[in-house]
Formats: C-alpha cells, structure tokens, sequence
C-alpha cells in the first residue's frame, strides 16, 4: 500500500499575511514552521496549520486541499489552532515563545512568532551524555532551569491555557541565555481526542496516563507530570519509560534509586511527586511544585545565567569529542 504523502511545504518567497516565506525550518504531523520575513525586514518564525492526516497540498500551492469527509475534523483543529494563538498573544513571559500575530489565509491558519536562535535543551542533553560522568546537569543548574520554565508556565495556567507536549526538545535554550516553551500542543490534542487517529500521536515518556484515556480530565497536574519527566531527563539523560508501560510495571522509584547520592532526596521526591501515575497524587498547581522546588538547602554556587550554567556544565564536550555543539536555529516540531 503506497503511504499517504506528506503536504507541501510553501515554496521558498511566498508571501501570507504581508510575511515573505524565506524557508522551511521543521515540519510534524500537524504544522510547517517556516522562516520568514517581516515588511521591516526582521526575521520571524511562522507556524502554519497543515495536519498530514487530513489534508493535503501540491508542490507550489498555498491552499490545502481536505477531503469532504475529513472537513469537519480539519475545522475543529483549525479553531482549536487560531484559539490557542489568541492565548498566547495574550501572553507576554520571557520563558513563554512570543506569539506575535495570527491570521487566516488560504484556508488554514499562521501563527507568527519570534525567532529564536539557540539550542533545544534536547540538544544539551545529547551533547552532555557523550560525557561519560554520573551527573547530566549539576543540580543547581537543573533548579534553576526549571524555575524559570516554572515561572511562565504558572502564567499559561492563569491564562486557562496547558501546553501539552512538555518535552526537552520543546524547552529551547536561547542565544541570549532564556529557557523557552516552545510549539504547545492544543491542535494535536483536540484531534487525538476527537478523531479516530490509530494511536495517540505523543512523546514516549512525557505524556501522563490521562492523555491516552480520551474520558479523562486534564489540567495543570497534566503538564506537571511532564516537567516531572523533564526533570528525569536532565538527571539520566534519556526518558522515563512510557506512562502505558509504567502503568504495567512501574520501575521509576528503582530508576531514581539509582540516583541517591548523586542528587538530593528533595529532588528525586519532587520527580516522583510529579510523575505519579494517579493524576491526584501529582502537584495541583505550579505553585506547589515552585515552593518544593525552590526548597534546595544550601545555595552556596554562584549565581550565573541560565546559558552560562549550562554551557560550563558542557565545557568538559569540548575536550571529549574535539566538537562543540551545533548552535541550531530552529523551532522544536515532532520529527
């Protein structure tokens, strides 16, 4: 059976909204992010609506072509889309990607976001594990990261909004040294829940057990759970298992084991805290989870900014693998 192909990117000085498309930088399974071009010439970042499993396009087109049967499941995501743009123009956080401005045109929807230039916290990941050393990240630096992650997502819950795909390689790590949120999840949720699609279509290890139930409620405790799992990554370098595994055979608490001594308690308990399975164990609010998190003991490193922290904990790269880390420059969308 010939599989299904994907949707054209738009070619290469198309023009939508008033923005000159200069190049594709990512593409999944529900959007293109695109390099683009402002009428002052500034360079942004612009997401357009494109789910691969409802629509198509041909090369050189603008407009997606859906069939009449998937029409309905199209709309629903496209609201779901532009209703999550308007949420996050409402947003001004330095941890929270900026949403600049978000119209419709040929039939779908573009989201225009500040370009970011950087790494991905993926990218460290990969980068810091090629060490072959106990630690990942020192401690100090992964609290600090994820305060400063935790301060805007404190701000998206006020905003009634959840990211919903909380992973490494949608927390980005910015030239100019801020850990942002990157590419929410709100379209591909509204379309996993609704339609028939045969799987689920999440990250291994960073979604919770009430995302594979399509009865079951989320909220904060959904994107705690995955900061949870963030947090695993940082220590082990690689995820946790899936939560449909755990909730076969759970080995967590044995994976964290392993990680006494070289990390506090206070931080393994918070891991644990965050990814328990029963949604009503977890934090209910980033709150709660900041005055744990904020609880460290003895603070007694130096104070130094976030790029800082994580680039001298990956000095040691250079001398083991005679590279250092690509800066890539590019919006985190699933591969």
């Amino acid at each position: 059976m010939a599989t299904k192909q994907k949707p054209a990117s738009l070619p290469p000085d198309s023009v939508v909204g008033g923005y000159r498309v200069v190049r594709k930088l990512a593409s999944g399974g529900f959007g293109v992010v695109y390099l683009a071009l402002d009428a002052h010439g500034q360079q942004v970042a612009i997401k357009e609506y494109l789910p691969a499993a409802l629509s198509s396009r041909a090369p050189g087109a603008l407009t997606p072509q859906v069939a009449p049967e998937k029409l309905s499941l199209y709309r629903l995501g496209l609201k779901s889309f532009f209703e999550e743009g308007r949420s996050l123009a409402q947003i001004s956080h330095p941890s929270v990607v900026s949403v600049l401005n978000f119209f419709r045109e040929n039939e779908t929807v573009y989201m225009v976001m500040n370009y970011l230039e950087g790494a991905s916290l993926q990218d460290f990941i990969v980068t810091a594990r090629q060490i072959s050393e106990q630690k990942v990240f020192r401690e100090s630096t992964i609290r600090s990261l994820f305060d400063e992650i935790l301060r805007g997502l404190r701000i998206v819950h006020q905003h009634k909004m959840l990211h919903l795909d909380l992973k490494p390689a949608n927390i980005f790590i910015t030239n100019d040294n801020r850990a942002v949120m990157i590419d929410f999840g709100a379209a591909r949720e509204v379309l996993n829940k609704e339609s028939n699609f045969t799987r689920p279509v999440y990250t291994p290890g960073f979604a919770s057990p009430e995302m594979y139930r399509r009865d079951s409620t989320m909220g904060p405790w959904t994107d705690i759970y995955a900061i949870g799992a963030c947090i695993y990554s940082c220590m082990q370098g690689y995820p946790p298992n899936d939560s449909p595994q755990r909730l076969e055979k759970d080995r967590l608490a044995l994976s964290l084991t392993r990680m006494r001594g070289v990390y506090s308690d206070n931080l393994i308990e918070v891991v644990e805290w965050c990814m328990s399975l029963d949604p009503l164990s977890r934090p209910q609010s980033v709150f709660a989870l900041q005055k744990e998190l904020g609880r460290e003991s003895d603070r007694h490193y130096t104070r130094l900014t976030l790029g800082e922290r994580v680039r001298l904990r990956l000095d040691g790269v250079l001398s083991h693998t005679k590279k250092g880390i690509q800066s890539v420059t590019r919006i985190g969308l699933r591969k």
